[in-house]
């Protein structure tokens, strides 16, 4: 039900944008599911207080006050906020902007709630993107829009709504990152890989970072592993950073439409030059930093405490990644990155000297490479990462080669299923906890190499190899069932197939030929 729900959404919303580009439009939809959810939620918990106000039984019970008397201790913040719930001023209740859809100010009305529910909790400063009174939608377009988005909700239950609500939220984020193209890309992770890395790292307790956080995807898909494992959220803190002003704005809503406290920096800003959490030291760290970034380079990063294992090259910023992120690891601590596939093998600069000083640290734990056509945005192969400061396996980096894995999911577009997900986790778990000599206690079978799909490599053979990191050259050629066909046999029935495919052609040419030719065309 909820993916017919989605798709329809979808399709009505986007029948209503016009001729609105997707990168401006997407902030209008995004914005009302956010105003659409706080408001709900705090209309279930006004519901709520309600009853219990004329229960009683209740420890809030309200004796026989008036109605008037009972609406107006409806009205205390405290009420709201100590279940962290958003106070939402009268005005900019959804209930008020739907009556309102059909006026020709609504996209005033709309900017006005923002302001007053940022005046109203502290949290949402400077989050809110009031830009629906300058909207460039047709007349009645923002009311229709509007009237859309009160359709969700679905069912009393606050937990269920904010579920629905959402999932909806990604999903949208999902198409219009699609419909943009490159520029969507930059700052959506597609969930498959996004699953990878949380199945594989597998977070449960402590402090999760993310130092490219886009529009909070990972979170978001950490939230739902540790509650599918029986975990809670409040066993773990999200810190997070992200430059791009409008990104930075969705990933904070995200987060709150999700109900998950967070600290995403007191302001947009660039990782490198202006870190928002320089003490912060995690216990996981997941990122998808953007590919390649050539412009990332600053003065003042000379000689940086980051640079452990070598200055990144000034033209690519792809190891200066790998050692922010290393920097801010906990000594027990992993992380998961997605980086363009040439990180694996590039020998520019200083990139393979520093590649090298990682193997030999031993803080290279699992090296993944995956399919093409995952990423909305890029052709370009990506890999995964997996770095941590205390290997349980050492002097060993498990390489996983996933690059035919990929199921199509449209002619352009490719996922990991959970199976493949799955596989891969339960592979990366299994060689975690085995050692050729150990008794073994836990259910996990005892890890295996599988040729052409994973490989147990030391590091000195990976230093016979110059130190690149790419599984095709080590976990070998898959191999192929025997069918028990005669190669001969094999040949000829291929070579008789290809000569009536042959002769079909000539016949369909011919065909063609005389068509044309009572046409009047001639050859």
């Amino acid at each position: 039900m909820i993916d017919d729900i989605k798709k329809t959404l979808w399709a009505s919303a986007d029948k209503l944008r016009a001729n609105m580009d997707a990168a401006e439009y997407k902030h209008l939809v995004l914005g009302l599911i956010f105003v659409k959810y706080i408001s709900d939620a705090f209309v279930a918990r006004q519901a709520e207080l309600k009853l219990r106000l004329r229960d009683p039984a209740d420890e809030l019970f309200y004796g026989d006050a008036a109605d008037e008397d009972i609406a107006a201790e409806l009205e205390d913040r405290d009420y709201y906020t100590s279940e962290n719930v958003f106070w939402v001023p009268e005005g900019a209740r959804w209930e008020a902007l739907r009556a309102a859809a059909p006026q020709p100010d609504i996209g005033k009305r709309i900017d006005d709630a923002l302001s007053l529910i940022e005046a109203d909790n502290p949290k949402l400063k400077g989050i809110l993107d009031k830009r629906f009174a300058r909207a460039q939608l047709p007349d009645g377009k923002l009311g229709e829009l509007v009237n859309l988005i009160s359709t969700i909700g679905f069912g009393d239950d606050p937990s269920k709504a904010r579920d629905i609500l959402g999932q909806v939220y990604e999903y949208f984020l999902g198409m219009f990152a699609s419909a943009e193209g490159k520029r969507g890309g930059q700052f959506y992770t597609p969930a498959s890989i996004v699953k990878t890395l949380v199945a594989v790292l597998s977070p449960s307790k402590g402090q999760i970072y993310d130092p490219c956080c886009g529009s909070s995807g990972m979170f978001v898909q950490s939230e739902k592993f540790i509650e599918d494992h029986g975990g809670k959220l409040g066993d773990v803190s999200i810190y997070g950073q992200e430059a791009n002003p409008t990104t930075w704005r969705l990933a904070a809503m995200n987060l709150v439409i999700r109900g998950m406290d967070y600290n995403l920096g007191k302001e947009p800003a660039d990782t490198f030059t202006r870190n928002q959490h320089p003490d912060l030291r995690a216990d996981y760290v997941l990122a998808n930093p953007p590919f390649n970034i050539s412009d990332w380079w600053h003065a003042s990063l000379d000689g940086d405490a980051r640079w452990e294992y070598g200055t990144p090259p000034q033209g690519n910023a792809n190891y200066a990644w790998l050692q922010h992120i290393l920097h801010h690891l906990k000594p027990t601590g992993r992380a998961g990155i997605v980086l363009a596939n040439g990180s694996m093998s590039s020998s520019q600069n200083s990139e393979g000297q520093i590649r090298a000083a990682m193997v030999d640290a031993d803080v290279v734990e699992v090296m993944v490479a995956l399919p093409g056509q995952l990423f909305f945005n890029t052709q370009i192969p990506a890999c995964l990462w997996f770095l941590a400061k205390q290997k349980k396996r050492k002097g060993e980096v498990l390489f996983i080669d996933a690059r035919k894995q990929a199921t199509m999911i449209s002619r352009v577009q490719s996922e990991l299923t959970d199976e493949v997900i799955e596989r891969i986790s339960q592979t990366v778990a299994a060689w975690r906890e085995s050692s050729h000599c150990e008794e073994r206690s836990n259910p996990l079978p005892v890890y295996q190499d599988i040729a052409g799909f994973c490989r147990s490599v030391p590091l000195a053979e990976i230093a016979q190899h110059g130190h690149v990191l790419t599984p095709g050259r080590y976990v070998g050629a898959e191999e192929v069932e025997d069918d028990d066909e005669a190669f001969a046999d094999k040949m000829q029935t291929l070579t008789a197939k290809l000569g009536e495919q042959m002769a079909k052609g000539a016949e369909l040419d011919a065909l063609i030929r005389k068509k044309l030719g009572g046409l009047g065309y001639e050859f």
